[in-house]
């Protein structure tokens, strides 16, 4: 069978030999720290042992290039040797580190087998042509302990699998439709032509059985009743044929030699075959969407307004794992139309009376969208149930449509339902539902019509929606744990016939897996405050008797208050409260403002923004206003965006935005979360690690390293034209990794690959310019520490495992290239990491009975980390629950590592990434996701809020070069974004 290739694209280079691999990382013990409670790990046993400074940077290797002009040298100022060097004086000690890194040599080779030949080869044709890092070893560091996961083992059937090729004659568009075809063809013919086999089918060209058909070609003819929609006569039988043809036997060797850890491929295809054949009992019982199921039969389904109902599922997927073949089940809940008379969801949905008074047009347009695409069954002719799909609605009302019946004379709709189907339509002034397509479009009144059970609303859900699903979706674990088990025990897989044809047997008891707790990193604050450092106890902490380790000062600041509703004096207390707040947190912050408080209405931003703006630089007399602070109404529809959009590319103002309820209920909680973003915003740091500071991070404080961030947000379902963003950020401190300066770019709607990471353009003056995000925040970092990163670790977010390959092939050459671009042979060893939320593994205490394996909401403990039994048979990933859940049950994040030259043992990468969900700045608790990515993420949504409302193609925001890059094919019509002003893109502004 034939296996998914990646498209060679002669356009890009690549820096990676072909069949390279990662060699299995040799263990490396860890140094231990003194966490159990008492105290600070002992700095003096460490400074004890460590060398008299932090390794500074190499010299610089490459020759200064002349030519092009001042700017071309950008890269040669960037690789100068640091006049700053970490040195004992001004940095604390740090233990010297056993493992070297190996640099970038003249000629290209590179310390762990890779090669970087300075974009001089192709891309690999095919993805083979690439492995990912063997798993290298296991971890050991952390209390051990035993967690169940929602993974049943399947044990591996012992019958060929074959794979024959589907070809429908008409062709048919509709995976129904096929299925319909394909299961009539399997009653006509299973017990003759198709030799006693059940085949499972996949809906479009593939048909799958255990062990051979009694040919490898032959055509049959099907006969079918025409489920199409058709207004114009009875329904009709259509006839099919089918010809089925022997492609290819999967091999189920190869597949139990790579889940014992023998291959290093998995054959996708054996694994394709059994997700279908486990699917396809599903596929007739339920409701399918994606790779879940739902019905109304699961759990009674509960309204979310407007005509929408919540429905409950079960997620289903087989996966390869250490344990053997795991079926991968989870909860699952989604919205779907409520099957109502079309009348009754159009009261729901405008939220009044429709019945007595017409539609205005903002009325019927919110009905055409929410009905577009809806399909509807009649109701006004007894049994015939003819189902349709809703093209649009009429503009004008019932009691005026008319049709040509002939050349000579028209017929009104209220006429033609009353004498064709002695049906008379009462509510004349309602709109007609249009159905079939524009030249010919049919009416069916309101009132005839139906909503078809079980159709998935696909478009964007409202506030009060989506709090009503999440309400549906949270359960706790204890209750998801049993949820899953029901759901395992009614699918009663042992009965499946599809199953039992495939030999395939599937247990229902959860995994049980071994896990380790890890412990939380000490933090450090500022001397001056009475706690000088802490512990956090199960994933939080506070900021009692602390202050912040790099409080800033703010002098010059102002608010403008666009609530209605808060009064001068409130407005005037809050701000006191904040501004008090943020001194006792450990900022020098001026009580008073430069101007007193603006009030201003909300449809008036940009002109209120500005007012401010200038009135504040004529009272300063050209010193810029530091902080802006506004008060928005708690429910300001545009004004957020519109807000941060003027501050952050028009004005370069940092803004910080309250919402009235918070203004009027002053919470202590409150201020002291604002005061910390307030202060990362300004530049500050709130708390940094204690290893950090002190030297101790294996693979992070030994040389300079930058830690990235990225992620890209695609627009929701429906929006067909919006562009999809890209960010990127990049630690701007070390050794602390704590600070992140982020950039953002807008690119092809639904492009996955980051196309600006790096890019070069034309000037006429200098030639060909390098740039992009990478490139920029390298400098960014050479500039902020006086250091040039030894070494990048990259957290990427959002990827699928489809896309592993695809991505990291694209943003490792882009990683290359820019580093390249500031130096000949500067290339840092690289470790890019997936960070994955959208996952269906859920954890769960082995003993819920048990407090002290839960936290307050009985989710397993913060710090919690698998990387045995239910991860991939060879490569290196882990899960990692590194937050204290709140409600609902906690989702571990997954992390796989798909490069590394640095050669990170499995205690070194989960320590450093459990130990860096402690530093995220807006709160006092550990995050579930690693800061770097969750930073990337808030960045790029904060983005969306840049777009011109007419500008639904995309371009750069921040980076260097704008919007000259050159462009990427199928993007024509990239508009850049509006560029972060520099004073905002230097600090946390999306925090």
């Amino acid at each position: 069978m034939p296996m998914r290739q990646m498209k060679e694209n002669s356009e890009q280079h690549f820096v990676i030999k072909s069949q390279l691999q990662n060699p299995m990382n040799s263990a490396q013990k860890n140094p231990k720290t003194a966490q159990n409670g008492k105290g600070p790990p002992n700095q003096e046993s460490q400074n004890a042992k460590a060398q008299n400074q932090c390794s500074p940077p190499s010299r610089n290797r490459g020759r200064r290039r002349g030519r092009g002009g001042r700017k071309s040298d950008q890269g040669d100022v960037f690789m100068r040797p640091s006049s700053r060097p970490c040195t004992a004086a001004d940095k604390p000690v740090m233990r010297e580190t056993s493992q070297a890194i190996v640099p970038a040599l003249s000629n290209g080779s590179v310390g762990n087998g890779g090669s970087l030949c300075q974009s001089e080869m192709g891309f690999p044709s095919s993805s083979k042509s690439l492995t990912f890092p063997t798993r290298p070893g296991f971890g050991q560091l952390g209390t051990k302990c035993i967690v169940k996961a929602n993974h049943f083992f399947a044990e591996l059937p012992d019958k060929d699998l074959n794979q024959y090729d589907v070809t429908i004659t008409p062709e048919v568009s509709s995976r129904a439709v096929n299925r319909a075809i394909m299961a009539e063809l399997v009653k006509m013919y299973k017990e003759s032509d198709l030799g006693m086999r059940l085949p499972a089918y996949d809906g479009r060209k593939s048909l799958y059985t255990a062990g051979e058909l009694p040919f490898a070609w032959k055509e049959f003819t099907i006969k079918l009743i025409d489920e199409e929609d058709n207004v114009n006569g009875p329904k009709r039988e259509r006839e099919y044929k089918v010809v089925i043809k022997f492609v290819a036997r999967a091999n189920l060797h190869h597949l139990g030699q790579f889940l014992a850890g023998k291959r290093a491929d998995g054959p996708k295809e054996a694994l394709q075959i059994l997700d279908i054949v486990l699917r396809e009992l599903s596929m007739k019982r339920f409701c399918p969407v994606g790779r879940s199921f739902f019905s109304p039969d699961i759990r009674r389904p509960q309204r979310l307004g407007d005509g929408l109902e919540a429905w409950c599922g079960f997620y289903q997927s087989i996966r390869p794992t250490q344990m053997g073949l795991s079926l991968n089940i989870d909860m699952a809940s989604a919205a779907f139309i409520e099957a109502l008379p079309v009348i009754e969801f159009v009261a729901q949905l405008l939220g009044k009376d429709v019945l007595s008074r017409p539609l205005s047009d903002s009325d019927r347009i919110k009905v055409k969208k929410a009905l577009r695409g809806v399909k509807v069954e009649v109701t006004h002719r007894g049994d015939v149930r003819r189902k349709y799909r809703v093209s649009g609605i009429t503009s004008q009302p019932t009691r005026e449509l008319v049709f040509p019946v002939d050349d000579n004379s028209m017929k009104s709709v209220v006429e033609y339902f009353q004498e064709m189907y002695g049906f008379t339509i009462q509510y004349t002034h309602l709109p007609c539902l249009q159905v079939g397509n524009q030249k010919k479009a049919n009416y069916l009144p309101m009132e005839a019509c139906k909503i078809v059970e079980g159709q998935r609303y696909t478009k964007r859900l409202s506030e009060k929606q989506i709090t009503a699903l999440l309400k549906v979706t949270c359960q706790r674990p204890r209750d998801r744990e049993n949820d899953i088990l029901q759901t395992v025990q009614h699918n009663a897989y042992e009965q499946d016939p599809y199953a039992k044809e495939f030999g395939i047997r599937i247990s229902e008891k959860l995994a049980s897996v071994e896990a380790r707790v890890l412990p939380a990193p000490w933090l450090k604050y500022h001397e001056t405050g009475k706690e000088k450092d802490c512990l956090p106890q199960v994933g939080q902490w506070n900021m009692m008797n602390k202050k912040m380790i790099n409080g800033m000062t703010v002098s010059r600041w102002a608010c403008i208050n666009f609530s209605r509703s808060v009064q001068d004096s409130v407005a005037r207390g809050f701000c006191n409260e904040l501004a008090q707040m943020c001194q006792v947190s450990g900022m020098e912050f001026n009580p008073e403002p430069v101007i007193p408080i603006y009030a201003a209405r909300p449809d008036q931003v940009e002109k209120a923004l500005k007012h401010v703006y200038h009135a504040c630089m004529n009272k300063l007399k050209g010193k810029e206003l530091e902080l802006l602070l506004a008060i928005l109404p708690d429910n300001n529809g545009s004004l957020y965006g519109d807000l941060k959009r003027i501050c952050e590319t028009d004005l370069g103002l940092i803004s910080q935005c309250c919402l009235t309820k918070h203004v009027f209920k002053i919470n202590k909680q409150y201020l002291a979360n604002v005061s910390l973003k307030i202060n990362v915003k300004m530049g500050g740091r709130n708390t940094v690690l204690l290893d950090a500071i002190s030297c101790r991070i294996p693979l992070v404080s030994d040389i300079p390293t930058i830690i990235f961030g990225a992620d890209v947000t695609h627009p929701e379902n429906g929006e067909e034209s919006s562009p999809s963003i890209a960010a990127v950020v990049a630690s701007q401190d070390w050794p602390e990794v704590t600070k992140y300066a982020g950039l953002v770019c807008a690119q092809a709607h639904r492009q996955e690959l980051i196309q600006d990471l790096y890019k070069t353009w034309h000037d006429p003056v200098r030639g060909t310019v390098s740039g992009g995000m990478i490139r920029d925040l390298l400098v960014s970092f050479r500039k902020a520490t006086g250091q040039k990163p030894q070494r990048i670790i990259f957290y990427r977010d959002g990827v699928s495992e489809g896309q592993f390959y695809q991505v990291l092939l694209f943003e490792l050459d882009a990683i290359r290239k820019a580093c390249a671009s500031l130096e000949p042979n500067y290339q840092p060893p690289v470790t890019f990491i997936v960070v994955q939320k959208r996952h269906h593994t859920r954890l769960f205490a082995n003993n819920h009975r048990d407090k002290s394996s839960t936290d307050k909401s009985g989710n397993i403990l913060p710090g919690t980390v698998v990387d045995s039994k239910i991860c991939h048979p060879t490569e290196f990933d882990f899960y990692l629950c590194s937050h204290a859940g709140i409600q609902g049950t906690s989702r571990p994040a997954h992390y796989h590592v798909l490069w590394d030259e640095n050669n990170f043992t499995a205690d070194g990468i989960q320590s450093l990434t459990n130990n860096l969900c402690y530093t995220y700045a807006r709160c006092t608790r550990s995050v579930s996701v690693v800061p770097p990515a969750y930073y990337a993420h808030l960045a790029a949504f904060r983005a969306r809020f840049y777009m011109e409302p007419d500008g639904q193609e995309g371009g750069c925001a921040g980076g260097q070069g704008g919007g000259k890059g050159t462009r990427v094919a199928g993007e024509s019509g990239v508009r850049p974004l509006p560029a972060l002003k520099e004073n905002v893109k230097r600090v946390m502004f999306y925090c």
